[in-house]
């Protein structure tokens, strides 16, 4: 089962009150995945004078991975060796869908959004789907509309989710493939080669 580690800078915060603001964290946390439905077997907090730290352990698994996990394209954002978002892909016959979009709080912002969502759909374009879908809550489908273009799907009721008072909405984008996207009459050679690297040959590539 997975773990879940917290760990809080906390200069600010006078040492004497360090171990009741651990105790506070590990009240919220808890009661949040409770409240969320997720089980776990304990939680323990730590404080020093100048961190909180939380662990959580034993999630189970199957709220880490839903299962569609295994079958999509997972894009993680780096700013240097950090990692600091991350976005998977959903491929269906005739449109991809982008879920699970997040960023570190200290790189929300419109900038970085806009850079990764356009190589996303670089990628998704580059291998022949013409359009891209996601759902949003609606102060984030704001978003979606306003920076990249998306437009509400015609036609598709909002979504509802246990814990999440407020509606999914569908969006969509339509994207222009470029001349050498990816088909059945592409070369077999670049069908070989690593996903998203499809003009480097590979190391084992052999010239006829």
């Amino acid at each position: 089962m997975p773990d879940l580690l917290l760990e809080l800078f906390s200069e600010e915060i006078p040492a004497r009150m360090q171990a009741k603001a651990a105790d506070d964290l590990r009240r919220m946390v808890s009661d949040k995945l409770v409240a969320e439905g997720l089980v776990y077997e304990g939680a323990k907090a730590f404080a020093t004078p100048r961190r909180l730290t939380l662990t959580v352990h034993g999630i189970p698994a199957r709220h880490e991975f839903d299962g569609n996990d295994y079958q999509a394209t997972h894009m993680i954002v780096y700013a240097g060796d950090e990692p600091v978002g991350t976005l998977r892909i959903r491929w269906f016959k005739d449109f991809a869908k982008l879920e699970r979009t997040a960023f570190r709080e200290a790189y929300r912002n419109t900038h970085v959004l806009k850079v990764f969502a356009y190589f996303v759909f670089d990628h998704v374009a580059r291998k022949g789907y013409d359009k891209v879908i996601t759902h949003a809550q609606p102060k984030y489908a704001r978003l979606w509309r306003i920076i990249l273009g998306f437009k509400k799907a015609e036609g598709k009721e909002p979504v509802y989710f246990d814990g999440h008072p407020e509606p999914y909405i569908e969006l969509v984008k339509e994207l222009t493939p470029p001349l050498n996207a990816i088909s059945a009459s592409t070369d077999a050679a670049i069908l070989f080669r690593t996903e998203g690297f499809w003009d480097a040959p590979s190391q084992y590539e052999a010239v006829a």
